[in-house]
């Protein structure tokens, strides 16, 4: 071995983890966003903030990628338009639930997308799950009975809980078709027209909701571009980054998400109730087992 290769060893090996790097932050900027969304739901409904926001994301993202756009492919289309009836789903429901949950109780909830994938895969593609991940979904589903009855005497599912619930398994068909998708499409296009079409079904969506415009709010103003920016940056960057990361070992690495959004929501103020935290304690757990890997002797 030369001294040249000898110093290229541990650049080489920090260059492949990156993508991964990329990953865990994307979760703490994800942590962030469901408190931010909560505040922005007071002068707002929630299709209309999906719309914006991720008009904004995509307008953002096009902008700065022109010269990218001008190659586009009818697979990059087909792709894109895939993930973003997904992705428009699952941030919609989320954000309804949003209006009459904690953040920190739907990010927990949300993180129940992590078990679904190996249920979808099973349902739509006749991949079945592995023993771990049976066992991660059994204690998500426990978690889950838990968090939603906070106060210990009844199990019960409130309208923003079972919205939220409906999110996660958009969120998680989104992660299958990334995953699907990464590596054939083009990260940047595939991007800008995923956060497109989530913006137009959005918009589309207030008709039949009978949502209707708000007037006009600097807060609304502000939190739709800052969260579009953080949008356009976590869709790109989740494009880029399962190019070379499995779409397991992705949703292991979203299982901090929650977490950090339980952080936040109780600086916040937000208290969750001794069961609540232990509901949401075996969901990160059910999370982080459904994704080990057993090892036969």
């Amino acid at each position: 071995m030369s001294v040249s290769s000898h110093f290229a060893g541990p650049e080489s090996r920090w260059r492949s983890y990156l993508p991964e790097i990329v990953l865990l932050l994307i979760t703490v900027i994800w942590g962030t966003t469901f408190l931010v969304v909560q505040h922005a739901l007071t002068v707002t409904g929630p299709f209309f903030f999906v719309g914006v926001r991720f008009a904004a994301a995509a307008l953002l993202l096009a902008v700065t990628s022109m010269r990218a756009m001008a190659g586009i492919t009818w697979f990059d289309l087909r792709a894109g338009s895939a993930i973003g009836v997904a992705l428009m789903l699952g941030y919609s429901l989320q954000t309804v639930g949003l209006q009459t949950i904690p953040s920190s109780q739907s990010a927990f909830i949300t993180a129940l997308y992590v078990p679904f994938v190996p249920l979808l895969q099973l349902l739509f593609m006749r991949r079945a799950p592995k023993f771990a991940a049976w066992v991660g979904i059994v204690l998500s589903f426990m978690g889950l009975m838990l968090l939603a009855g906070p106060e210990g005497a009844t199990i019960r599912f409130e309208t923003g809980e079972l919205w939220t619930l409906a999110s996660a398994v958009a969120i998680a068909g989104e992660i299958i078709l990334i995953g699907l998708f990464a590596g054939r499409a083009h990260a940047r296009r595939v991007t800008v027209v995923q956060l497109a079409v989530a913006s137009l079904l959005s918009f589309a969506a207030m008709i039949p909701m009978g949502e209707s415009v708000p007037p006009f709010s600097w807060l609304l103003v502000a939190t739709a571009v800052g969260l579009g920016a953080a949008s356009a940056a976590i869709q790109f960057a989740m494009n880029w980054a399962q190019r070379t990361v499995s779409a397991t070992r992705a949703t292991l690495i979203y299982a901090g998400e929650p977490v950090w959004a339980g952080i936040f929501g109780r600086m916040a103020g937000e208290r969750l109730g001794p069961v609540a935290i232990l509901g949401a304690v075996l969901i990160v757990a059910g999370v982080l087992v459904s994704e080990l890997k057993w090892k036969k002797r």
